[in-house]
């Protein structure tokens, strides 16, 4: 029986356990409240003392410059983009220069060491750069160091990122900024891969990196425009100190720039570019514009601007096309007959005399341009655009508005020509038509009849455009536009589309009115130079007096040719402005027309496309594949590729001739005899089939000539003597 245990013998063994279990949790619960009582004092106490212990573990902030996003085409060429650039400086007044320890003292290393020192930086530098010999690098750095300059330049040009990594594995460069001074400071070079064209209106950027920011900056054109979007936003990196070393970490990761896709076809953007710079060097003019835009979307297609920068050398100067609020001349004369039109003035039919050429109103003389020839005389209204006439447009406006010229400002405001375009280049112009009750700028007693023709008024060359454009469209009216979406990533993030700025213009009646004057003016009047035996061009001639403080004359002329093409469905309008040419008269048919009418043709050889089934059919052309005897298994296959019908009736061998039977549109073979013993008949076939058929017989083949066989020298249906030759002549 088993001996029991009394109650009172395990309390002892019960308490030890239980003095065990509080005895750790008090100790337990003292560490916890010591490591809560220091957490305290690191937190609050000595938090201060501790921040700068943490500060002490990394460097500075840096900023991580974000890209600058790209400029395109409108059929995704690259038009802009950023490549980083260094400048490099030698900091010769850094503390490295003066420390007291040997082995840190860059002074001591620069003139003595062997493997970095001066002698073979200068030749390594020498070498890559070549803007010095050895010798002189070495006086070059040493006049830095004697001067202890904090910014002496290595060398006064930008280099490349993969030259700038060489240049850092150079002898003492390599030793680090803290050992030599060695520093660079980087920009952004905005490069257009396309040089020159559409340059003004892509725009520039400041090379200049904003050091608070990390941003480059947009300077002009599109690139200001939409600066906000291209530039992105910078990140953040810190260097700490980890495990005894320094390593980088991305605090905020850098956004990338959007990119933009233009209008710009960098086609056409060529040939207007050639074209005007070819009339410019001519003419020997002073500057020139051209903009070709397309007439249904609005879509700047180009636009180039180029100025004389020296004698014979032109470039892409002030974006003249946009921003120059000048007078346009006999381009307007359009539109104050459309306002005449509309408000029942005048018929196409309606005469009017010029006389002379000489017209004297209110004292102030008015002329046509052939006033030496004795003038138009009587004329019509129609006439009268045809052939340019101040005083033909000035006396119709004068009969209808002499007495009320604001309805006749008001008819231009109808026309929408004083709408604002809102362009989307920086520092665009706007068109400045005056009113009769304007009081900045007084309306004198000739403003109407001087109006009428184009002058008392300033327009930018583009918002002539938009009107002719208007024309061309049907009398819609839209907003030319440069940008056709923004991308980020590659994903469009924003899309561009048509503005209508006035759904109609004008009557219908008017409108085909003012499209046969301007068909006239090209077949009839002073644009027979802009006709073209390739493209249909409708448009308008403009030449004006340039005003030079306040006095005509003096400043020689602007000459313009605006219009659109082809002119039955046009499908682009173009205007050309071209300003005081020194060679040959004054001519806006002829300059600017000229420009416009080359334009016209090289785009529409190159951009036009046509149904080939509504094009009347060559006498000539080869409607059907002349076809080569031969092999009858290859020529089936060809004619079955191409779906062409076949005529078999007369071909049961493998050897056939064949022939084109043009009324029935087929192909009939025959066969060709093949007798064994006998010369074959290779007349009609290709090389490799008469080669094969003459071995076969057992002769030889001689090749003479390319194409077909034209004759052979033993006739068919000669013996065969074995190993004969036989000459074949192939045309």
């Amino acid at each position: 029986m088993a001996e029991e245990i009394e109650p009172n013998e395990l309390a002892p063994k019960s308490n030890r356990i239980l003095f065990c279990y509080f005895f750790i949790v008090f100790l337990l619960g003292g560490v916890a409240i010591a490591i809560l009582a220091r957490a305290f004092d690191t937190a609050f106490v000595e938090r201060d003392t501790w921040l700068k212990v943490a500060e002490s573990q990394k460097r500075p902030n840096r900023l991580i410059y974000p890209s600058r996003g790209n400029i395109y085409s409108s059929d995704g060429k690259l038009m802009a983009t950023s490549v980083p650039c260094f400048y490099m400086y030698v900091d010769f007044n850094a503390d490295c220069y003066s420390h007291p320890t040997p082995k840190w003292n860059s002074l001591d290393t620069l003139l003595k060491s062997k493997n970095n020192g001066i002698d073979s930086l200068s030749v390594y530098l020498s070498r890559k750069l070549k803007n010095r010999t050895p010798a002189g690098y070495k006086a070059y750095l040493l006049s830095g160091l004697k001067k202890k300059s904090r910014q002496f330049p290595v060398y006064e040009k930008k280099i490349s990122y993969s030259d700038l990594k060489e240049i850092q594995k150079y002898p003492f460069f390599r030793l680090g900024r803290f050992k030599s001074g060695f520093y660079t400071r980087e920009m952004v070079e905005r490069q257009k891969p396309f040089g020159s064209l559409a340059s003004r209106t892509i725009g520039d950027t400041f090379r200049d990196i904003d050091p608070k920011t990390g941003l480059t900056k947009g300077k002009n054109g599109l690139e200001l425009q939409y600066d906000t979007l291209l530039h992105g936003e910078a990140g953040l990196n810190s260097v700490r100190r980890v495990g005894g070393g320094w390593t980088n970490v991305v605090e905020i990761d850098p956004v990338e720039g959007m990119d933009i896709r233009t209008t710009i076809d960098i086609n056409i953007q060529d040939i207007a570019e050639k074209s005007l710079l070819d009339m410019l060097k001519k003419i020997d003019a002073a500057s020139g514009t051209a903009v070709v835009m397309e007439v249904a979307t609005g879509e700047v297609k180009a636009i180039t601007n180029m100025g004389r920068i020296r004698e014979g050398v032109y470039g892409e100067d002030t974006n003249h096309a946009v921003a120059d609020e000048t007078e346009p001349g006999s381009t307007f004369k359009v539109a104050s007959i459309m306002v005449a039109l509309e408000d029942g003035v005048c018929q196409p039919g309606d005469t009017v005399d010029v006389g002379n050429g000489i017209y004297m109103y209110k004292g102030a003389r008015m002329t046509d341009h052939n006033n030496n020839k004795g003038g138009y005389g009587r004329i019509s209204v129609e006439q009268a655009i045809w052939n340019s006439s101040n005083i033909g447009v000035a006396k119709t406006i004068l009969k209808g508005y002499e007495k009320n010229p604001t309805k006749y400002v008001e008819g231009l405001y109808r026309l929408g020509l004083n709408e604002d375009l809102r362009l989307e280049i920086p520092g665009a112009g706007r068109a400045k038509i005056r009113r009769p009750d304007d009081t900045v700028r007084y309306w004198s007693k000739t403003a109407l009849p001087w109006m009428s023709f184009g002058y008392e008024t300033q327009i930018p060359p583009i918002y002539t455009l938009a009107f002719y454009n208007a024309i061309a469209n049907n009398g819609k009216m839209i907003r030319p536009i440069f940008t056709k979406e923004i991308m980020h990533n590659g994903k469009t993030v924003q899309s561009f589309s048509t503005e209508v700025i006035r759904e109609s213009i004008c009557s219908e009646r008017t409108l085909n009115i003012i499209k046969d004057m301007l068909l006239g003016v090209v077949e009839k009047g002073t644009g027979k130079a802009v006709r073209s035996d390739f493209v249909r061009i409708a448009g308008k001639t403009g030449t004006a007096q340039i005003a030079s403080g306040g006095v005509y004359r003096q400043a020689g002329h602007q000459v313009a040719f605006c219009g659109y093409f082809p002119a039955d469905a046009p499908k682009y309008s173009c205007i050309v402005v071209i300003r005081q040419p020194r060679i040959g008269y004054p001519s806006g048919g002829t300059m600017s027309g000229g420009v416009v009418k080359a334009i016209a043709e090289k785009v529409y050889a190159s951009h036009m496309s046509f149904d080939i089934r509504d094009m009347e059919r060559d006498s000539l052309a080869v409607t059907m594949p002349r076809p080569k005897a031969g092999d009858r298994v290859a020529l089936d296959e060809v004619l079955d590729k191409l779906d062409i019908d076949m005529n078999t009736d007369e071909a049961a061998s493998r050897w056939v001739t064949a022939s084109i039977d043009d009324s029935l549109q087929v192909v009939k073979l025959k066969d060709i005899p093949v007798r064994e013993g006998l010369v074959p008949n290779v007349v009609g076939m290709g090389a490799k089939d008469a080669v094969y058929l003459l071995e076969s017989a057992g002769l030889r083949a001689s090749l003479n000539g390319l194409g077909r066989v034209a004759s052979q020298s033993v006739s068919p249906g000669a013996k065969v003597s074995k190993g004969q030759t036989v000459s074949l002549t192939l045309k």
